[in-house]
């Protein structure tokens, strides 16, 4: 199988490693949505195939608009179209969307999914109607409440996974419990690491600190069959002290749009730095290296890809201004959590929410 190179920093654009001698993937992208169309999509499917050979993708959407697109490829046999009239707009929705677009490019998406014919499901749309339509198509593993939105973002020593980033902007105790659980298992199968630390985000490390919500939440996860570490401070996220950090859905959200905000500021005042002067314009040219692995580090694209986790399919939420190379690598994540069988390693790993929550009470 003919992978992407490692990044600087120990990760992959396949999140993790790469993965050798599995069985091939199907994975169903809803080309439609997202700031760039169709073109972008089909770009993103055609470089995605040329570095797997055991990869195939449908691209889900007007059948007028993708055929031409993919007849130009030279990977006919891994690359296909399956029509879908409709589109959800960024605009709309989970209510309308599941109600008035039942052959959207989303829902197709993932119906193919839940039929079995592709092992994943890739989209770039509107996160709320995606959530809503995967939970409502797919349902959740049993033990979980709500699903979590989960992705990767660089520290010091390669990645750390992070939830919720959205999904739930209020969450119960028993239910940060829950992302903990299913974030510990996404890290012990994409990472290959056996007992990954998971920390809970908070303003302090001491048990005083925090509100109701994240002492209530520490005070089940102090009894989990977990690597628990406790509280973590924002700072440490990024320091390599943890492998999954916990919160709710609008803390979450608002630390990662952070992030982002954070690397492109630092890729702004090089690039504002470096031309300032003719001096400064030859330093950048001997620097250019060192500054091409810097931004690769912390290029967010790299990072695109956000796993939905707690239902019984696998679905990705790829940036809605996602280019071509971060659909590919949200295209990899897929690949990789389908081929690692993240669902049932998520499916088995809840199974002790209810009872460890039996003993607690």
């Amino acid at each position: 199988m003919a992978t992407n190179p490692t990044e600087p920093g120990g990760r992959s654009t396949a999140r993790g490693q790469s993965v050798k001698n599995m069985a091939p993937v199907t994975v169903a992208l809803d080309a439609m949505s997202g700031d760039f169309g169709a073109e972008t999509a089909v770009q993103a499917a055609r470089s995605a195939v040329a570095n797997n050979s055991d990869l195939k993708i449908i691209l889900v959407g007007d059948e007028a608009v993708l055929s031409p697109l993919v007849s130009k490829t030279q990977f006919p046999d891994r690359l296909s179209v399956h029509h879908a009239s409709e589109v959800v707009t960024m605009e709309e929705s989970a209510a309308v969307a599941m109600r008035s677009k039942k052959d959207s490019s989303m829902r197709v998406a993932i119906n193919l999914v839940h039929q079995g014919l592709a092992n994943a499901c890739v989209s770039s749309g509107n996160t709320g109607a995606l959530m809503g339509t995967a939970k409502f198509v797919l349902k959740t593993l049993p033990g979980v409440d709500r699903p979590a939105i989960c992705t990767a973002i660089p520290n010091i020593n390669g990645q750390v996974h992070m939830l919720d980033l959205g999904a739930n902007v209020d969450s119960t105790p028993e239910q940060l419990y829950q992302f903990a659980v299913m974030g510990s298992a996404l890290a012990g199968v994409v990472d290959s690491n056996p007992a990954p630390r998971v920390g809970l985000l908070n303003i302090g490390s001491e048990d005083i600190k925090g509100n109701e919500l994240v002492r209530e939440a520490d005070k089940l996860l102090q009894q989990a069959k977990l690597n628990y570490i406790g509280f973590v401070e924002g700072d440490k996220v990024y320091l390599g002290e943890v492998d999954v950090v916990v919160t709710d859905g609008f803390v979450g959200n608002v630390a990662l749009k952070t992030s982002e905000g954070v690397a492109k500021l630092i890729t702004g005042f090089l690039r504002e730095e470096f031309t300032r002067s003719p001096v400064a314009k030859l330093m950048a040219l001997v620097a250019k290296p060192v500054l091409s692995r810097l931004r690769r580090r912390i290029d967010p694209r790299r990072y695109n890809g956000a796993s939905l986790l707690g239902l019984r399919g696998l679905v990705v939420k790829s940036h809605g201004s996602a280019d071509a190379l971060a659909i590919e690598n949200a295209i990899n994540v897929a690949k990789v959590e389908a081929q690692k069988d993240l669902v049932a390693m998520i499916n088995v790993a809840t199974e002790n929410i209810l009872k460890t929550a039996v003993q607690i009470e």
